[in-house]
């Protein structure tokens, strides 16, 4: 496994430690910033930290690794979350916000219309390895050893065309979804995994070993950071 794992005493500290890694990420780049967020409660408590930090916010773009296909307003909707809890508290472009649409016809309509809009956004149809998509990636893994919207056994883990597809969920909430595709989410500069609790310790110690769960396949261009509290880690006092 690649990356380098550190272990916080719970999810505060965990968060506070993201959100100083996340700003230093950002002051590398003093041009264009692009930021590929992700859902999940542990995500949710740096979005709280971040809000609260001075950055260039006008020169920071923001996307989404995968969303469920419901309205924007929606519990469930992953952009509806970020902006409640970061993106209305800070001075970012309305023009720089790039939500998954939802209004369209189909899951596999929203998708491909966000492919579009990372392809137009990068300039170009084919990723290169030296010129990354993203400045920094966030990432969840669920129990099942997912990340994104990228399922165990599915044949979307091997899409290596599309930067954006269409994803049906094996677990609650059962409703269709959108995800960035791996060559997506690992063309970045850095990319931090957000892991908590003791219900996900077998898993994460599974894909730490490099069993094969999606958010073990996920080999990013740039530096890999686990951020895990004690409990998921498996350490009790």
């Amino acid at each position: 496994m690649a990356g380098e794992v550190k272990v916080f005493p719970d999810r505060e500290a965990l968060g506070r430690a993201a959100a100083d890694w996340f700003e230093a990420v950002v002051a590398e780049n003093s041009g264009r910033v692009a930021i590929c967020l992700t859902g999940g409660s542990t995500a949710e408590t740096l979005y709280g930290l971040i809000a609260a930090r001075k950055l260039p916010w006008e020169r920071m773009h923001f996307f989404w690794s995968d969303e469920r296909f419901v309205p924007p307003g929606d519990p469930r909707n992953n952009a509806s979350v970020s902006r409640r809890l970061l993106l209305d508290k800070v001075p970012v472009p309305a023009a720089h916000i790039h939500p998954m649409p939802t209004g369209v016809a189909s899951n596999e309509e929203s998708a491909a219309r966000y492919d579009a809009e990372l392809r137009r956004f990068y300039g170009a149809d084919k990723l290169d390895p030296t010129r990354p998509l993203f400045d920094l990636v966030l990432n969840g893994m669920g129990d099942d050893g997912h990340t994104a919207s990228l399922f165990p056994g599915q044949p979307t883990l091997e899409e290596r065309t599309r930067w954006c597809i269409a994803a049906e969920p094996k677990h609650d909430p059962f409703v269709p979804r959108m995800t960035l595709t791996f060559p997506a989410l690992e063309s970045c500069r850095a990319s931090g995994f957000f892991v908590t609790g003791t219900g996900k310790a077998k898993r994460l110690k599974q894909v730490l070993a490099g069993a094969d769960f999606p958010a073990a396949r996920l080999k990013p261009n740039g530096r890999l950071t686990w951020f895990v509290d004690r409990a998921a880690a498996g350490l009790t006092e």
